[in-house]
């Protein structure tokens, strides 16, 4: 345990979720009869807390389920109310992962609900029509109103796209301007910065290799510097290199539960590590202009479309193709991001994560539209500090932080 001194009252109970879930990261590593399922990711792709907690050692899947069986049995001492609706929603995840990884199936369904803890279906159509709506204004007072939504997105990116020349310096402009606003409404964190690592054919749009100090950039993708800066406040700050920042601190000074190590693992802790990331230019109020609220409506509409593209493609039946066109028609997706979404909602362990964006976002910004600005503070504490679901963040009182 590294001589930490941690709460009393989370000790033993996160402490043994926490070794028990890397300790299932690291069996899998080993001995998953899943072919891979993870490709070398891990169920937790980044873990800072080896030096603080250490995972248990299985040699079978028996000892797993064992263990998982004896939290289970805990749960009902688990408090306050908020963490014990967390744990149950993460036990739930953990017993589809060892479903999958010991060589068992779950429908596309069961993956949605009981390994990423999101709603099960598509995005409801009323939703959707409301990010058109609303984007479809935003785009006609900047004088984009010639053509359908998706003509006039298109048009839209290609006036505002950065050139591979401007790539780098605006990423480091934003970056230092990121971590700024950062500091002064979430979390210092010292002199860590990410240097843009451009990569292409890839399925994703960017992500936080934080081991590396790097922040991937897909660029078979064109980026206004709204897209931009949304990617390096979801990447870096306050988003993912943020959020491993604060809870490792937290847990070193005795004021987090471990299990907030975990924020990275591929279970229902994605849906709110996501919703951090895709709601963090809302967070430390980065929305400058009428392009920034452009690409606000833009990603939450892209979220919703993917959520949806996804449920079509691997239950509805929908064929690639015309799931592409979807994706094309609703949410106005440039070719290369359309490719990544059928590919990543095809994956047999990750798919149904692309749920966890729109499920996560959603949930964060719920809770935040409601918080007075003097408890903005205590928001961040309970936000970032403890490990959450969907349905342990809507319990947020300013007391509870």
């Amino acid at each position: 345990m590294g001589g930490i001194i941690l709460p009393r009252r989370f000790e033993e109970f996160s402490t043994r979720l926490t070794q028990v879930t890397m300790g299932i990261d690291a069996f899998e590593r080993r001995h998953s009869r899943s072919g891979g399922l993870l490709d070398r990711e891990g169920l937790v792709p980044i873990y800072l807390g080896a030096d603080l907690v250490a995972a248990s050692v299985y040699h079978d899947w028996s000892e797993i389920l064992a263990d998982l069986a004896g939290l289970d049995a805990d749960l009902g001492q688990v408090n306050p109310a908020s963490r014990r609706l967390f744990a149950t929603a993460m036990l739930r995840s953990l017993h589809a992962a060892v479903t999958l990884f010991s060589g068992g199936t779950l429908s596309f369904a069961e993956k949605v609900g009981a390994l990423v803890g999101a709603p099960i279906g598509p995005v409801d159509q009323a939703e959707l029509a409301l990010c058109q709506d609303t984007l479809d204004k935003l785009l006609r007072r900047q004088g984009f109103g010639r053509g359908d939504l998706a003509a006039r997105v298109s048009a839209w990116e290609q006036a505002n796209a950065l050139s591979v020349q401007a790539l780098e310096p605006t990423f480091l402009a934003l970056m230092a301007e990121g971590k700024a606003k950062t500091r002064d409404r979430i979390f210092d964190v010292g002199d860590f910065t990410m240097a843009l690592n451009r990569v292409h054919g890839v399925p994703y749009t960017a992500r936080c290799a934080f081991s590396e100090g790097k922040m991937d950039l897909n660029i078979d993708i064109a980026f206004t510097r709204a897209a931009l800066k949304h990617l390096v406040a979801h990447e870096m700050f306050p988003g993912h290199a943020t959020q491993l920042l604060f809870t490792h601190a937290r847990v070193v000074d005795g004021r987090s539960p471990p299990e907030v190590l975990l924020c990275t693992a591929n279970t229902v802790l994605g849906c709110i590590q996501e919703g951090i990331a895709d709601e963090g230019v809302e967070l430390i109020g980065w929305v400058e202009d009428d392009n920034d609220a452009i690409h606000q409506q833009l990603r939450r509409l892209r979220s919703a479309a993917q959520t949806s593209a996804a449920w079509y493609l691997m239950v509805d039946g929908w064929t690639e193709a015309v799931v592409a066109d979807f994706l094309r028609a609703v949410a106005a997706g440039q070719e290369a991001w359309v490719q990544g979404r059928l590919r990543l909602a095809a994956h047999p362990f990750r798919g149904p994560f692309i749920a966890s964006y729109w499920a996560g976002a959603k949930a964060v910004r719920s809770v935040l539209a409601g918080v007075a600005r003097k408890d903005f503070p205590a928001f961040v504490e309970y936000l970032y500090a403890n490990a959450h679901s969907p349905q342990s963040l809507a319990l947020f009182a300013p007391e509870a932080a």
